[in-house]
């Protein structure tokens, strides 16, 4: 089963009011899951795939020693991806946070700020070539 995204692009949610980018804040107990994924993605834009995204945050989440996951990261991943996971247009990167998502021809990923000239590129479309799908919404419509 392949959870990744090709030539898409995932705008901000329809309900969300971020005007910009911005930074999802740290938690008092360590990082949340969508402060990793801001982490990696800014980090490293396009090196990790939604798969890749979905597995190393878990990783950082849960805390997995780095011995452990060095001696059996094939079957810790493998593990990860027998249950369902939900993809990054369910991410608070998009729903909250005023991220759009773009994954390139081989599934790998950027970030860029709703007020960026990029995310208004991508989801203008007008070259026809992506996909563009809408970050899932925090509450049902009205």
């Amino acid at each position: 089963m392949n959870l990744n995204y090709y030539n898409t692009f995932i705008t901000v949610s329809p309900d969300s009011t971020a005007a910009v980018g911005m930074i999802p804040q740290e938690r008092k107990g360590g990082p949340s899951k969508h402060g990793l994924e801001y982490e990696l993605l800014a980090g490293s834009p396009y090196t990790y795939t939604q798969e890749d995204i979905l597995f190393e945050v878990h990783v950082r989440h849960k805390g997995i020693p780095p011995e452990e996951l060095e001696a059996s990261r094939a079957q810790l991943r493998e593990e990860f991806f027998q249950r369902p996971h939900a993809c990054l247009r369910a991410s608070m990167l998009p729903k909250k946070y005023g991220w759009g998502i773009h994954f390139d021809q081989e599934g790998r990923i950027a970030l860029y700020g709703v007020e960026s000239p990029e995310y208004k590129e991508y989801a203008d479309n007008k070259s026809g070539e992506l996909k563009v799908l809408a970050g899932m919404r925090s509450s049902r419509a009205k």
